[in-house]
């Protein structure tokens, strides 16, 4: 039996993975409401869609609108998470801890998210990552966001690592079809962000995880396709 080993790169999205957002979006929405003397939603309605991105979230908070008037407050959602980011969010529990074994194993991280990369860039500093993190990209730097495979062949890429030997972990079912279609192993880590509808048993990915403390161990991980 071969002995565990931490992968040599690896890949996270952020929202529902690494960071607990839900609290800074929840007051993003509620600040919408507020400004049209409408009553605050509560998080419980909100988390399950935070991964699904901010059109999903401003259909949670007005239900009422149709498809092209919810798109025309997407901006402004945008605008206010940004007035606000950072201020209610958090690591999820062993995340700080997951990283720091990454780290100590040598092995190169990064992030490929859908949140539009300058947002994502806000949240490095407030978390001391800008060194530690090599890669960023968000669902706006390239021609494609996931489920299309370019964002993390494009991570690979510039962390210089063939994506064979990366591992990407996420929340969500469009991370691990990502993941597949790039060739990279995967994690679905089960403490983020799903509908009840949700089946990540579907999804495909390599590994299913419960919390990221386990992660801090190498034999929880996967191994890599290459």
């Amino acid at each position: 039996m071969s002995e565990s080993r931490f992968p040599q790169a690896a890949l996270f999205d952020l929202d529902g993975t690494l960071l607990d957002s839900a609290p800074d979006m929840l007051a993003t929405v509620n600040a919408m409401l507020a400004a049209r003397d409408r009553a605050p939603i509560r998080l419980d309605a909100l988390r399950p869609v935070v991964s699904k991105g901010s059109r999903a979230m401003v259909s949670v908070a007005f239900p009422e609108l149709g498809q092209v008037e919810r798109d025309a407050l997407v901006p402004e959602f945008l605008a206010r998470y940004e007035a606000l980011i950072g201020q209610h969010a958090r690591l999820f529990d062993g995340v700080a801890g997951m990283l720091d074994a990454l780290d100590a194993a040598g092995c190169v991280w990064g992030i490929v998210t859908n949140k539009p990369e300058y947002l994502a860039r806000l949240i490095l500093p407030q978390l001391g990552w800008e060194s530690r993190c090599k890669v960023l990209i968000g669902g706006d730097t390239l021609a494609q966001r996931k489920p299309h495979p370019l964002p993390l062949l494009a991570a690979a890429e510039r962390m210089n690592i063939v994506p064979a030997t990366c591992i990407y972990v996420g929340d969500d079912e469009r991370d691990i079809v990502a993941a597949n279609a790039a060739g990279m192993a995967s994690v679905a880590a089960l403490w983020g962000y799903r509908l009840d509808a949700d089946d990540p048993l579907a999804w495909g990915a390599e590994t299913m995880v419960e919390q990221p403390a386990q992660l801090q161990r190498a034999d929880a991980w996967p191994p890599a396709r290459g």
